[in-house]
C-alpha cells in the first residue's frame, strides 16, 4: 500500500503521515442540552478533551463559549461540561471542565478495558466497507481505538498498528518496535476513496507507557475478534 506510509524528519522531531480505511459509521455521539437541534459525531475523544464533528449541516457556535450534555456510546451515556477552544463550520474541539466527579467519570468510560469491550471486527463484518488488499484483521471502537493488522504477500503477518486515543504503537517486520502520538488526523475524500490522513509524532526511544497501554487492551482480546495465532503473535511482539 504505497500511500500507507511517508516520512517527514526535521532536525527537531520525526514525522510520520499515515492513510487508513475510514468506517463509515459512528456509534459514539455528543448531544448537547443548549443545541439539542444537532446530534455530533465524537471524532476524536482523550481525557481532557473531544472534537465534535457534523456530517449534514452547520452549526453555529463560537469559541470560546461553553457547553453541556451527553455522551452516548453502545448503551452508556455520561453527562460532561467543558469549554469551546476552537470551531469551524463542522467540527468543534472542547475542552472538558476540571470538575473532580466528571474526572471519574470520564476516566471510567475511557478506561482500556471498556474499549476493548466494545471492539468491533470489521473485517468479519458485512459493512460495504473495502479493506485495502494487505489490511488481514481491522477492530473498531469508534473513536478511540483501532487496530489494524497487515499482511505480506504469502500471507505471513507483516505488521500491526494500534491506536489508543492519541497514543500510537507499531511493529513491523524488519523494524520492530516504535510508539509515537497523533498530531492531527484529517478526512480525506474523494468519490473513490473514503479514508484519513494521520500524522504522527515518533518517539526517539519507545514508550513503556504506551506499550503497556497496548498490552492492556490485547490481554482483554478474546478468539471472536483476532485469531488465537494472532493474538499470541500480538503478545509475543509487544512482550506480553
Amino acid at each position: 500500500m504505497a500511500r500507507h506510509l511517508n516520512l517527514v524528519q526535521s532536525d527537531f522531531e520525526q514525522l510520520e503521515k499515515k492513510i487508513f480505511p475510514r468506517f463509515p459509521f459512528c456509534y459514539l455521539t455528543f448531544k448537547s442540552t443548549q443545541y439539542d437541534t444537532h446530534v455530533f459525531e465524537v471524532k476524536d475523544i482523550s481525557g481532557t478533551g473531544m472534537q465534535l464533528g457534523l456530517k449534514d449541516g452547520e452549526h453555529n457556535l463560537k469559541d470560546e463559549g461553553q457547553i453541556s450534555g451527553s455522551i452516548h456510546w453502545n448503551g452508556a451515556k455520561i453527562y460532561i461540561a467543558g469549554d469551546i477552544k476552537w470551531t469551524t463550520e463542522k467540527r468543534i474541539g472542547v475542552e472538558f471542565s476540571h470538575r473532580a466527579s466528571q474526572r471519574t467519570e470520564i476516566d471510567i468510560f475511557l478506561s482500556v478495558q471498556n474499549f476493548a469491550r466494545n471492539l468491533k471486527p470489521i473485517h468479519q463484518m458485512d459493512y460495504g466497507v473495502e479493506l485495502p488488499a494487505k489490511l488481514k484483521y481491522w477492530l473498531r471502537s469508534d473513536g478511540p481505538v483501532e487496530v489494524f493488522v497487515w499482511q505480506h504477500g504469502d500471507g505471513e503477518l507483516s505488521r500491526f498498528e494500534i491506536l489508543i486515543m492519541e497514543n500510537y504503537i507499531e511493529w513491523a517486520d524488519g523494524q520492530g518496535l516504535k510508539t509515537g502520538r497523533i498530531m492531527s488526523k484529517r478526512d480525506i475524500n474523494t468519490p473513490l476513496v473514503d479514508e484519513d490522513e494521520f500524522v504522527f509524532k515518533i518517539d526517539e526511544v519507545v514508550d513503556d507507557e504506551k506499550i503497556d497501554l497496548a498490552c492492556t487492551l490485547v490481554t482483554e482480546l478474546t478468539e471472536n475478534k483476532l485469531t488465537k495465532e494472532t493474538l499470541d503473535f500480538i503478545r509475543l511482539k509487544l512482550g506480553l
